[in-house]
C-alpha cells in the first residue's frame, strides 16, 4: 500500500472527500490543545503569533472538521529543523511550490484508513498582516456573511467533494470580497509591531 506522501492528488481526494458538519465547541479547545503543545515544542520564544483560522474559528459557521492554525515564526528559525520537530508530533510536511518557504502547510490526523478523530493543517509563515485573520474576524463580526459563505459552502461541497482545489478555488472570489472589506473596516489590526 502507498503511504500518503506518494498519493497523487486525485487519490488523496477520494480518501479525504469534503466533509462538512455543523459548528462544535470543542474545536476551541482542540485549538488551545494543539497551541500549547506547539509553543512547547517549538519554544515560546521563537513564535510571534498562533491563531485558530478557518471556519471552525467562527462559532456557527458549517465546517470541515479540520482546525486551521496559523503559525507565524520569527525569521532565522531553523526551518528544517521545525520541519523535524513537527513531524515528530505526527505531521505531515506538504511541500507547497506555489508558495516556498517560509511558507509552509503541514498536517496532522490524515491515515490510510482516512481521517483521524483531531484533524489539523498548520499554515507556517514568517509574522505578516495575514488575510485569513482579517476574514475570519470579517465573518465573526458579520453573521450575515457568515450564512452567505456556509450556504456557498454547502454547493460547492456537493460539486466538489472529491477535489479540494476546485473547492477551494471556487469560495476565493468571495473570500477576497470579505477579506477586502474587513480591510477597510479593520485597518492594520493585525500588523505586528516589530514588523517591518
Amino acid at each position: 500500500m502507498k503511504k500518503l506522501t506518494e498519493m497523487s492528488n486525485e487519490e488523496l481526494w477520494i480518501l479525504f472527500p469534503i466533509i462538512l458538519t455543523g459548528h462544535k465547541k470543542e474545536w476551541k479547545q482542540m485549538y488551545e490543545n494543539e497551541r500549547k503543545l506547539l509553543l512547547h515544542i517549538i519554544g515560546k520564544e521563537h513564535v510571534a503569533r498562533i491563531s485558530h483560522i478557518g471556519s471552525t474559528a467562527v462559532e456557527g459557521l458549517l465546517a470541515k472538521p479540520t482546525i486551521d492554525i496559523l503559525l507565524e515564526i520569527k525569521e532565522g528559525y531553523n526551518l528544517e529543523h521545525l520541519a523535524s520537530v513537527l513531524q515528530k508530533e505526527g505531521y505531515i510536511y506538504t511541500k507547497q511550490p506555489k508558495n516556498p518557504p517560509p511558507h509552509m502547510t503541514f498536517l496532522k490526523g490524515y491515515t490510510l484508513n482516512g481521517f483521524a478523530k483531531r484533524v489539523y493543517h498548520l499554515h507556517v509563515r514568517y509574522p505578516g498582516d495575514w488575510d485569513e485573520l482579517y476574514f475570519r474576524d470579517y465573518l465573526r463580526r458579520h453573521k450575515g456573511a457568515a450564512e452567505e459563505y456556509g450556504k456557498l459552502k454547502i454547493g460547492l461541497q456537493k460539486r466538489f467533494e472529491h477535489d479540494r482545489d476546485a473547492y477551494t478555488r471556487a469560495k476565493t472570489d468571495f473570500v477576497r470580497q470579505c477579506t477586502k472589506q474587513a480591510r477597510k473596516e479593520f485597518g492594520d489590526l493585525y500588523r505586528l509591531v516589530d514588523e517591518k
